[in-house]
């Protein structure tokens, strides 16, 4: 059932990506958001009417309407940009538009998807990001792919996570933590705004290449396993956020507030370093090191644990099942 609410919301069955966004930003603007009357009696449809997008947009109700359900793949960059502004979309939302008008109309490439299974946490990255990741310390950082699958880490960008570090390497993904660690809604001071950001970057990947099995197996998990994913995979945002300040509500450090910046990694698929700031000689770096310190201690204790330096394979944190 998962994989038929994914595929149906992202151009497999049921319509195309482009006719599943228009609905869903259709249902988000209010008449009165674009100088319409409400009209009498009851409205049945949330947002604006079918009609009433098309008269702003100006194009034929009957053209919107194949168009909303996957029928008319192929409209004009002047239609694309007149839904667009009839949309109120902003400068993200109406690329975001543009590229999936692109795919329906089947103009670009197809972009290669990765094969299922082919992440691997332990040696995905490149040595040198590595050397940056540990000349970051105390800072938290760490390296996502597209799908937010943590592929490398410091110290303190590990345990960060609170118990991000309890699951086995490779189900640390930032968007399975936030929404379905049970730490991680009592750790994020914003967690409802955490949640949109990561559905958004999720959804406009989506945009582009839905049938890719990294994303799909991910959307299928958390549609199955999480309601608010649902919910939110529904709305369709396509606004992440890429900088700012975040707020932690942590076990091991208090209450603490960082600056954080993400950045692509060129030369990659998509892959990202996040990370965290904060001006040395205050409390929040004084909490840095502490994470820091929390990740040096963890890896001692493993090493005791096996009686020294893990073999060949074996991961130096604790594998308890993934639930």
């Amino acid at each position: 059932m998962a994989r038929e609410q994914h595929r149906g919301s992202t151009g497999g069955n049921g319509g195309t990506g482009l006719g599943h966004f228009l609905r869903a930003r259709r249902a988000r603007v209010t008449p009165a958001d674009v100088g319409l009357p409400k009209g009498p009696g009851l409205r049945r449809t949330p947002g604006l009417r079918r009609e009433e997008l098309a008269t702003l947009a100006g194009v034929s109700i009957d053209y919107y309407t194949r168009l909303e359900r996957g029928k008319e793949t192929n409209p004009s960059p002047s239609v694309v940009n007149a839904l667009g502004a009839a949309l109120r979309l902003d400068g993200t939302e109406l690329e975001h538009l543009r590229d999936l008008a692109a795919r329906a109309a089947r103009t670009v490439p197809e972009l290669p998807t990765a094969p299922a299974g082919s992440v691997d946490p332990g040696g995905s990255v490149d040595p040198g990001v590595e050397l940056l990741l540990e000349s970051m310390r105390p800072n938290p950082a760490h390296v996502v792919s597209r799908t937010m699958d943590v592929i490398a880490t410091n110290p303190a960008g590990l345990h960060l996570m609170a118990g991000l570090e309890d699951w086995p390497e490779k189900q640390r993904n930032i968007v399975r933590y936030v929404f379905l660690h049970p730490a991680a809604r009592a750790l994020f001071d914003d967690w409802e705004n955490q949640i949109r950001g990561c559905v958004a970057r999720l959804r406009t990947l989506a945009g582009t290449d839905p049938d890719a099995p990294d994303l799909a197996d991910l959307v299928d998990e958390l549609l199955f396993k999480s309601p608010d994913f649902a919910r939110l995979w529904e709305a369709y945002d396509v606004k992440g956020h890429s900088s700012g300040r975040k707020t932690f509500h942590h076990p091991r450090v208090g209450d603490v507030t960082f600056g954080y910046q993400s950045m692509t990694l060129e030369g990659t698929d998509g892959h990202r370093l996040v990370a965290y700031h904060a001006p040395p000689d205050t409390p929040e770096y004084d909490a840095m090191l502490l994470l820091d310190a929390a990740g040096k201690a963890g890896e001692r204790s493993a090493r005791r644990a096996g009686a020294g330096r893990p073999a060949a394979g074996q991961r130096p944190f604790p594998q308890v099942p993934f639930g």
